[in-house]
């Protein structure tokens, strides 16, 4: 009982990490999973009940606890097919395909699910020997796979899967469930299960791998996501998060310049400001390609990068270049660093949006007058949106937000699938881009032309978010739906 309760909270802690790097971690997918073992156990608490009446005996539950080691045991493997066609189905904006390729993960962890959720009535029939103690052994019992439920949530949580990784968690909980299940069964063979669950723990996952236009040259999951480093053949090297259908840092041999978004963090700041920013603030550094491009140019700049995930600060001094004259990196939330900390900058700029989902609490008004208190008198803030190609609603609440808080609100729509907000109380203007182009950096101003060339007033529409109420998976999942029903069409 107490390894059975271990390993189905630890299995659904393990469940919803294997979703993550496909799916993200939002609520939604939390409550998928959380309702999906609860279903499942339901399920097999129903079955167990009937089982135990028609065939008590310790052998036949010992047998149900091994085929259920077996299922944990390939979910990891057998998942991944499935989570390919979901995240091609996401990237073609196929909805129906995409909810499908979910609901067939979600099945494959229930089956085992299932198969635990029968264990506790079939143990409370064979425990118990006279009706006056049912209560009590039961009570027991409950109480003991309730404490190895408590066990299994800190041990996958805090120890196997930041240390081990996701995939032999899920085999460090089957090979527990076999060891105990073999215990009582006679047959010989059934050894073999514990020693086979024991040699796919001890087959390495692999660090170096061939990926269709490069190779990935480091990897890692960490506390807070699946992080991975992919090299190109000229050099390049793109750092991708959880689903990996969107590049989160870009390293560029012999430039500073991307070509893309994070370019427009290097120029837009002076539509507001009378000079480059003396001091900025970065939420969401990710690997650092601003806070790198930053120092050099604009050596004299202090820059503030605070990213939550600390191994990304890492591997942004290792792979990307990660450096500059007046960087200072800091690993903790964006939101929590801002409330904690003293200083005032010119201007913050908010990078810590990631497809599908974005951190509610880096949405809603009360964080955007938090960062509006952290500026110098006229400070700019910048946010880059992530968003669905041809949708913009995450745009038009966002921006119905700031626009609650500052006076100015403007639009850059740099790409398909990113527009860079900018807002402060001091008048937005892209003639004042226009007038500083000549003292930029000759490799800027082509940058600062098409920002100056681009710019626009914010979208009207959407609403106003607050920490109280901040529906951005809804909205994201309507957006998707939407996208791919104009699609079909």
């Amino acid at each position: 009982m107490f390894v059975v309760g271990a390993s189905s909270l630890g299995g659904e802690i393990a469940a919803a990490r294997l979703l993550a790097p496909w799916f993200g971690d939002s609520t939604l997918i939390w409550a998928n999973t959380i309702a999906t073992v609860l279903l499942a156990l339901s399920a097999g608490y129903w079955l167990g009940g009937r089982l135990a009446d028609r065939t008590p005996s310790v052998e036949r539950l010992s047998a149900i606890v091994l085929v259920a080691a077996g299922l944990f045991a390939l979910v990891p493997f057998v998942a991944g097919p499935f989570l390919r066609v979901s995240v091609d189905a996401f990237d073609s904006l196929s909805a129906g395909a995409f909810v499908g390729s979910l609901v067939a993960v979600l099945v494959l962890i229930a089956l085992p699910m299932l198969l635990l959720g029968t264990v506790a009535p079939y143990a409370i029939r064979l425990a118990v020997s006279r009706v006056e103690e049912a209560g009590r052994v039961a009570g027991r019992l409950y109480a003991i796979s309730t404490l190895g439920s408590l066990s299994g949530v800190f041990l996958s949580a805090l120890l196997l899967i930041p240390f081990l990784g996701t995939r032999r968690t899920f085999l460090v909980f089957a090979l527990a469930l076999a060891v105990v299940a073999v215990v009582s069964l006679q047959r010989r063979a059934a050894v073999l299960a514990p020693v086979a669950v024991a040699v796919l723990i001890a087959i390495p996952v692999g660090t170096v791998k061939a990926t269709g236009d490069g190779r990935v040259i480091w990897e890692r999951e960490t506390p807070y996501q699946y992080a991975r480093v992919i090299e190109s053949s000229d050099g390049e090297r793109r750092l991708e998060l959880n689903e990996g259908q969107a590049v989160h840092s870009l390293y560029r041999p012999d430039t500073f310049l991307t070509g893309d978004y994070w370019d427009e963090f290097l120029v837009l700041p002076l539509v507001a400001l009378p000079a480059a920013p003396r001091s900025v603030a970065i939420v969401g550094n990710a690997a650092g390609t601003t806070a790198r491009a930053y120092g050099h140019y604009f050596p004299d700049t202090r820059v503030d990068a605070v990213e939550l995930d600390g191994a990304l600060n890492e591997v942004g001094r290792e792979l990307f270049d990660l450096d500059g004259p007046r960087l200072h990196l800091h690993t903790a939330d964006g939101r929590t660093f801002l409330r904690q900390s003293a200083r005032r900058w010119d201007a913050i700029f908010v990078d810590a949006y990631r497809q599908p989902y974005v951190p509610f609490h880096l949405a809603t008004r009360e964080f955007f007058a938090l960062a509006r208190e952290r500026l110098t008198p006229g400070g700019v803030v910048l946010v880059n949106v992530g968003h669905p190609e041809g949708s913009d609603a995450l745009e038009e609440t966002l921006s119905a937000t700031m626009r609650d808080v500052f006076e100015h609100v403007a639009r850059d729509a740099s790409e398909d699938t990113n527009t860079v907000l900018i807002a402060s109380d001091a008048p937005i203007s892209a003639d004042r881009l226009w007038r500083a182009l000549p003292g930029l950096d000759p490799e800027l101003r082509p940058v600062g032309a098409d920002a100056a060339g681009r710019l626009e007033p914010a979208l009207d529409g959407g609403s106003v978010y607050t920490d109280d109420r901040a529906p951005v998976e809804w909205l994201i999942d309507a957006s998707i739906v939407e996208v791919a029903a104009s699609g079909s069409r």
